[in-house]
């Protein structure tokens, strides 16, 4: 496994999950909690997409990969960030 596809989808994880705390601010976790659940759902989300078929590159530097790299990784950190806030806010309820 190369460790430079790895690295920008935790990087991309980070952002996506930031960018998911903006957009939905009740559940967000502040900027430190968004970046730590987005960087593990950036590295979840970005090494499911080859089991399901969606290539990222495998350790090439073309411009596809790299931004199916950060498209993986910010997508699967937003996600996972909206699923850790629903869940926080559901548990004060």
């Amino acid at each position: 496994m190369a460790i430079l596809p790895l690295i920008i989808q935790l990087a991309g994880g980070a952002v996506g999950g930031n960018v998911a705390g903006g957009l939905m601010k009740k559940f967000s976790l502040g900027t430190i909690g968004n970046s730590i659940v987005g960087i593990l759902g950036g590295g979840l989300g970005g090494q499911l997409l080859g089991p399901l078929g969606i290539s990222t590159g495998s350790g090439s530097l073309d411009i596809g990969s790299i931004l199916s790299n950060i498209l993986g990784g910010g997508v699967g950190g937003g996600i996972l960030m909206a699923i850790v806030g629903f869940i926080k806010n559901a548990m004060k309820k």
